[in-house]
């Protein structure tokens, strides 16, 4: 267990950057369309620290692919879990969505994680039977 907490850091630390640089990214979009024409100090701190946890939190998660004894879809699932929590959190504590509309964010997650592992998963599983086909027919030859 030791291991995967240290690695949950290491992860989190190597990619805690991605979320402020993103969070740059979309501010200067939406100040380029006009729907931000400022910021407070205070915004700018809270966004940079949240999306800073936010980012290292989401990066961390994915060590639980690497934990043999999980199967992948509870895997999934609970990295899933991590990151719905992780980010409607920190958008609601940085006001960026409305309660009343945490429904819209929950069908938009669910439906971006789901595509986004099907992809994942189906890239995998051709890699994978690829490789056996091609073990499969160097060991015909011997």
């Amino acid at each position: 267990m030791k291991k995967y907490v240290k690695q949950f850091c290491i992860r989190g630390l190597m990619w805690a950057w991605v979320g402020p640089v993103i969070m740059a990214i979309v501010w200067m979009a939406l100040h380029g369309a006009g729907v931000i024409t400022s910021l407070t100090v205070n915004q700018v701190v809270l966004g940079i620290f949240t999306m800073t946890v936010m980012a290292f939190i989401a990066a961390g998660i994915s060590i639980v692919y690497q934990i043999e004894t999980l199967p992948k879809a509870f895997a999934g699932l609970i990295q899933a879990a991590v990151l719905y929590i992780d980010y409607l959190g920190f958008y609601l504590i940085n006001g960026w969505i409305p309660v009343n509309k945490i429904w819209i964010f929950t069908l938009i997650f669910v439906g971006c994680f789901t595509v986004i592992w099907f992809i994942i998963y189906i890239t995998v599983k051709l890699k994978v039977d690829k490789m056996n086909k091609t073990m499969g027919s160097r060991q015909n030859q011997y």
